[in-house]
């Protein structure tokens, strides 16, 4: 089953983790049969959606144990953690937040979120150093995502679309994927806000680039970041999917703002905007 969202991973070479992290997965990755990506987004979005349509909706997503998304480069072994019990416990935190008690649990009975925060407190108690290495959005992809890469980072693979109720691949499935080196994403991440404060001073664009900033800093210095177009992928046809180009937009954005053409870096913006805008609003369409 496909979800609509986008996702930004953070994958740590494991042999720089913890000791005790390096232990529990160190096994997983020599096994070799970790589930391929797109089956991971898949039973990610199966869980959520069977934990949301219980009666009473429940917040526990942890039956289907721990797994991590695994990547190699240059004989080395990277993880990104799964996590998805603590972000199943964080999202829910940040929506009851965006809503009035009365509203939210309509939603969720009260209880039953107490509970969960509870158990998310006494889980962050116990391992205060885990910092989650995914970022997911629902619909669309966060603009200041797009800033830690560079056009030729980007790997197209058009594949078949498929409806959210078609089945994952194992293998190479429809994806647009972009991965960078750590240190590449944090120097664009830096010159970004030098451009972006020399300009504007202050401003929500600049607070979620410093946010995004701040993130990247609690990794590994060698990991590799990765922003994946998701389920977002089976929203468009080929052409489209084949000429989006907002990573290159956004980095054309900021060059022109650093040149002082304001209204090139804000045409070449607001076309990354408008486009995702029109994406998402197909979370409404009939």
């Amino acid at each position: 089953m496909i979800g609509c969202s986008a996702f930004l991973r953070v994958y740590e070479p494991l042999d720089g983790l913890p000791d005790h992290e390096r232990a529990r997965w160190a096994p997983y990755v020599e096994s070799g049969t970790s589930p391929s990506r797109p089956v991971l987004m898949a039973m990610e979005h199966e869980a959520a959606l069977a934990a949301v349509l219980a009666v009473p909706p429940r917040t526990d997503v942890g039956h289907l144990g721990d797994h991590a998304y695994v990547r190699h480069h240059d004989g080395r072994a990277y993880v990104c953690p799964w996590r998805l019990q603590l972000r199943a416990w964080a999202a829910l935190e940040d929506f009851r937040a965006l809503l009035p008690d009365e509203i939210a649990e309509a939603f969720l009975p009260l209880a039953t979120a107490a509970a969960a925060e509870v158990e998310h407190d006494a889980w962050v108690t116990t391992n205060p150093d885990v910092e989650v290495g995914i970022r997911s959005s629902t619909w669309s992809i966060p603009t200041p995502w797009f800033a830690l890469f560079e056009a030729d980072e980007r790997r197209l693979v058009l594949g078949e679309r498929r409806s959210s109720g078609a089945p994952p691949h194992t293998g190479l499935d429809r994806a647009l994927v972009y991965v960078t080196a750590m240190s590449r994403a944090r120097r664009r991440v830096a010159r970004g806000l030098h451009v972006l404060k020399r300009v504007f001073e202050d401003g929500p664009v600049i607070d979620a680039v410093e946010e995004i900033g701040r993130w990247l800093e609690a990794f590994h210095p060698h990991s590799i970041v990765e922003l994946d177009y998701g389920g977002l992928v089976h929203l468009v046809d080929d052409e489209t999917l084949g000429s989006d180009d907002s990573v290159g937009e956004i980095a054309g954005a900021i060059e022109r703002l650093a040149e002082g053409d304001t209204d090139g870096a804000s045409a070449r913006y607001e076309s990354v905007v408008s486009r995702w805008r029109a994406i998402a609003a197909l979370e409404h369409a009939n």
